[in-house]
Parts: C-alpha cells; sequence; structure tokens
C-alpha cells in the first residue's frame, strides 16, 4: 500500500457537487491498494500513519501525532499513486489492485484507522469522480510505501 500523507489546516472530498467527507486541521492521507498487497499492509500503514510526528509540540517541534494534537484523519482512495511512467507518456496502472482485492483492504484500513484513533476518520468515496481541496499546513507532505517500509 501507498500513501501521500499531507498535513492540513483543513480539507475536504466533494462528489457531484456535496461535500461529503471535511476535517479541519490534521490528516489529509491518500491511498493506494497495490496488486498483492494484504493485511499486515494494512495494519503497518495506518499504525505508521497515525504514529507520524509531523504536529508542533510547545517548543514549535514536531513531536506530536495526529493523536496527540486532536486533528481528524481524512482518507481517499487514490490508484493513481501506483501509476507507472517507465514506459511513455501515458502512466500504467497495472501495479493498482482491481477494486474486488482492492475495495476489501481500503476498508480493512478505514476500520484499522478507526480502531486505533478510537474515532470514525471521514473518507472519499471509492472509485467515484471526487474532488478533493485542501491546505496544505507548512507545507507537509509524506510519501509511505508499505514494502519499503522506510
Amino acid at each position: 500500500m501507498r500513501a501521500v500523507v499531507q498535513r492540513v489546516s483543513e480539507a475536504d472530498v466533494t462528489i457531484a457537487g456535496t461535500t461529503v467527507a471535511a476535517i479541519g486541521p490534521g490528516l489529509l492521507v491518500l491511498v493506494g491498494v497495490a496488486v498483492g498487497d494484504t493485511v499486515e499492509d494494512v495494519e503497518w500503514l495506518a499504525g505508521k500513519i497515525l504514529r507520524l510526528r509531523v504536529f508542533p509540540d510547545d517548543a514549535g517541534l514536531m513531536n506530536r501525532a495526529v493523536a496527540d494534537s486532536g486533528g481528524g484523519v481524512l482518507v481517499v482512495s487514490q490508484f493513481t499513486l501506483h501509476a507507472s511512467t517507465a514506459k511513455g507518456n501515458r502512466p500504467s496502472f497495472l501495479g493498482a489492485a482491481r477494486p474486488e482485492e482492492a475495495v476489501p483492504l481500503y476498508e480493512r484500513f478505514l476500520a484499522e484507522l478507526e480502531r486505533q484513533i478510537g474515532r470514525p476518520v471521514p473518507r472519499g468515496r471509492f472509485g467515484a469522480d471526487m474532488q478533493v481541496r485542501l491546505v496544505n499546513d507548512g507545507p507537509v507532505t509524506i510519501p509511505i510505501d508499505s514494502r519499503r517500509r522506510e
């Protein structure tokens, strides 16, 4: 699984003109499921994201995780995170899991985030044409890949 995690002062997701999810300060997480991802990837990625110390402490240093800061977490599925541009200029998405594999892992990821943070996690709609609006705070943008574990 791959995620792009952005610290935001606010973010929302709109589908067909209707806002379906929104947060104030917190994390916007764009997440893509790859062919062959497992529940282990889900659990590792959820924990890694929730433990990321990207929020300022009283001294202004990035020492606090989202739960420590009281921030929200907004998750948006994004298969394009697994795009390959190795050949030509048209991205290939063969590395992205098909919906029948991706949806259960995406839903498990959401459930794992909620379990670990102890509150509901707003989200976009898997496979929908979404407009994502955000105000990146910092900016802080961190890519994470469960296969690289870096």
